[in-house]
């Protein structure tokens, strides 16, 4: 079995572990909000040594608010910690300060606005679009979707036969920019654990943000390649696959054909990064401050962004999406 197929099985044990043991979230949230998984448990790639990454996002209740009310948001996260501490995972990042409840409409009306990032529903609601899996409220989830890419495809109607992406695109690029470009140059005064932590956390975004990122981008590629146009139930598609079954899509298509070597290569390149992470952090720091692994790392995470590069080049073969991405 594959490191790839291995988490695949792994995730899906504790994601319905998770789901058994969230009761009184469960009650609590019906028909109100969905609760779901970003990170390696959304990407369906989580090993023993990952943490759950979660939002959770309320149905909105017509007047501004969410119709899930303060005390029983205080109640579901109460649910979700000890849930966690019972199955062994480990705590939420920051203390759970990223365990935030938003609405649908704060998702919704807050795109291309300033506050977007002042807020992080600019990341909530991109994550909810390239690597989210529900844990609580799958109907709401996929609502919540819906209604995300009915905004970003708003002019659609009028570009049916032509429809570019641009919007979700930009968002897509600006994520990763905003996220990964330029990550270590902020750790140069900084002690040299402290440094190899940042290093650490830069090389594993230069392999599942890039994934993350640029697999959502290569599909959508790949549709308008073979259609001449995007359209919102293509969008869903993409966004109901895992980064990595977007380039098992593409691999599995003929008319594709001259894509799926560099495609698989990519593949290949993904499964060797989650078998070098496959152990404790404080081991990967290690790793990190020894300079001749250190090199082999970023290495890798260099080839992997070169390999993805090709991919797009390949897919896109400059057409008018694919020099939109460019220029």
């Amino acid at each position: 079995m594959g490191e790839i197929e291995r988490r695949r099985q792994y995730t899906t044990q504790r994601v319905a572990e998770l789901q058994s043991s969230l009761i009184d979230a469960k009650a609590l949230a019906e028909d109100r909000a969905c609760i779901y998984a970003t990170g390696s448990f959304g990407r369906v790639e989580a090993g023993k040594n990952s943490d759950l990454d979660l939002y959770i996002v309320g149905q909105d209740d017509g007047k501004g608010g969410s119709l899930l009310g303060r005390l029983d948001e205080i109640c579901i996260k109460a649910d979700l910690i000890s849930s966690i501490r019972k199955l062994g995972l480990p705590e939420f990042d920051g203390e759970g300060k990223y365990l935030i409840h938003y609405t649908v409409h704060d998702l919704v009306d807050t795109l291309g606005k300033p506050e977007d990032d002042l807020t992080n529903t600019f990341t909530a609601r991109l994550l909810l679009l390239l690597e989210s899996r529900p844990i609580v409220g799958p109907e709401i989830h996929s609502e919540t979707i819906d209604r995300v890419i009915s905004a970003y495809w708003g002019d659609y109607e009028d570009h049916k036969e032509d429809f570019v992406p641009a919007f979700l695109v930009n968002d897509i690029l600006r994520l990763w920019r905003t996220l990964c470009v330029n990550y270590e140059a902020r750790t140069e005064k900084q002690p040299e654990e402290k440094k190899a932590k940042r290093k650490l956390k830069n090389y594993k975004l230069k392999h599942s943000r890039i994934l993350t990122c640029y697999s959502a981008i290569l599909h959508l590629l790949a549709i308008f390649g073979r259609i001449g146009a995007v359209s919102p139930r293509d969008a869903k598609d993409m966004i109901l696959m895992t980064p990595i079954e977007r380039l098992e899509w593409i691999v599995g298509q003929k008319d594709f054909a001259a894509s799926h070597v560099v495609v698989g290569k990519l593949i290949a390149q993904y499964e060797d990064f989650l078998m070098m992470t496959d152990v404790p952090e404080a081991d990967l720091v290690q790793k990190i401050l020894d300079r001749t692994i250190d090199e082999k790392f970023f290495r890798s995470a260099y080839d992997f962004g070169e390999t993805m590069f090709e991919a797009i080049g390949s897919i896109g073969n400059g057409n008018r999406f694919h020099r939109l991405i460019l220029v």
